[in-house]
């Protein structure tokens, strides 16, 4: 439902046509306030044209207009304010839904242009978190309104992580982890295992030393160290995607970090 072009309609009919229907529709606005109704007419630009002060003709339009779609109707200031039938627009918005269903709110204004939302983004081997949870919700929501007003939306969740802490979760997984823990547990036991390596280099510090070496590894794109990586995001993204399922969410992509698509890359031209 369009109640700015009903309200339009309305007033193109009590000002006997002297204005097009379309500008009237452009000229209607939104009050800053509740209290003064849900639109409003100005009436300033009509002074000229009629001779008389926006007060005047905004006291004369209102007193005109008899429509059973709104409930009260107000001059005040140099506008026309009114307030829209709460049941009467209850009635036609809840018709109109159950006669398109899921079309209802349809637009056109994308033109079938494609956009992509970037969202989410968790990191590897970590519990997903109340931000991740917000920007799931907050990307969602925008790809579904951008998809009602006619833009087909490609969501990317870009899965990844870099940094030394892989190398020391590498040395804590080769030194003290098991596959099928692992595989029972993804997120816990990575983790538990990163919180394991920290206590430990507390007692030998060469550890440290051990994990830089092993990141270094995954920079010059060892076979082992990035295979225990994607490794690493497979299980994260297991558990990931059991959260996704609860919400209802899911997504046309899942990418690997840039930097580690940069890492593959520069590697490639190297060859």
């Amino acid at each position: 439902m369009d109640f700015k072009k009903d309200f339009a309609s309305i007033l193109y009919e009590v000002l006997d046509g002297k204005l097009d229907q379309d500008k009237l529709t452009l000229m209607i606005e939104k009050p800053r306030f509740e209290e003064m109704g849900d639109l409003a007419f100005p009436c300033f630009e009509l002074a000229k044209l009629l001779r008389k002060s926006p007060h005047s003709i905004a006291a004369d339009i209102a007193a005109e207009i008899k429509s059973p779609l709104f409930e009260k109707v107000e001059a005040v200031s140099g506008y026309v304010n009114v307030f829209l039938n709460k049941h009467k627009v209850s009635f036609l918005v809840l018709k109109e839904v159950l006669t398109l269903k899921e079309h209802y709110g349809d637009l056109d204004l994308g033109k079938n242009q494609v956009i992509t939302v970037d969202f989410s983004s968790p990191n590897i081997a970590k519990p997903f978190s109340m931000g991740h949870l917000r920007s799931t919700v907050i990307g969602n929501a925008l790809a579904l309104i951008a998809e009602k007003y006619g833009y087909p939306s490609v969501r990317i969740n870009h899965l990844g992580d870099w940094g030394t802490q892989f190398g020391k979760l590498i040395v804590a997984y080769k030194k003290w982890g098991k596959e099928e823990t692992v595989k029972q547990q993804p997120i816990k036991e990575l983790l538990k295992l990163y919180v394991k390596f920290h206590d430990e280099a507390e007692k030998d510090p060469s550890l440290n030393d051990e994990g830089r070496g092993w990141f270094k590894k995954l920079e010059e794109n060892d076979d082992e160290a990035m295979k225990l990586w994607e490794w690493f995001r497979e299980e994260s993204l297991k558990e990931f995607s059991r959260i996704y399922k609860l919400m209802g969410i899911e997504f046309d992509s899942f990418q690997p970090s840039t930097m580690t698509r940069w890492i593959k890359w520069s590697t490639y031209l190297k060859t």
